[in-house]
């Protein structure tokens, strides 16, 4: 049996191992995404289809190994250009907040206490 493949093994803690991981942990979580898009979309409720906080982190990790200064040119373009898509998902999945009047904003309740009176 030929070994000479384990002379090419990176190291753990090297730059290719880093990358390695990331893309791994990547796949992971892009895997769950899917798995859990499949299960919702047969059920039933207010549910708004996958996770949008697991998307999130979906979108995080392509912005890391995108800014990896050590990491090939082909993977951080595809990460930017991936992250870029997960980014507008994220962003159309978020909740819009209710809108409430200017003044309940700026007076909401324990924003600021009344003057103690003197005996």
């Amino acid at each position: 049996m030929d070994d000479d493949y384990l002379d090419d093994t990176p190291v753990a803690g090297t730059p290719g191992t880093r990358h390695a991981l990331l893309v791994a942990a990547l796949l992971h979580l892009m895997s769950q995404y899917t798995l859990r898009s499949t299960q919702r979309s047969g059920a039933t409720g207010d549910d708004q289809g996958p996770c949008v906080k697991l998307a999130a982190v979906i979108e995080r990790h392509l912005d890391a190994l995108a800014r990896l200064p050590d990491a090939e040119p082909v993977l951080r373009a595809t990460c930017e250009q991936l992250r870029v898509k997960w980014e507008d998902l994220v962003d159309s999945r978020m909740p819009v907040p209710g809108k409430r009047p200017l003044l309940s904003r700026i007076l909401r309740p324990g924003a600021f206490k009344a003057p103690a009176l003197a005996p």
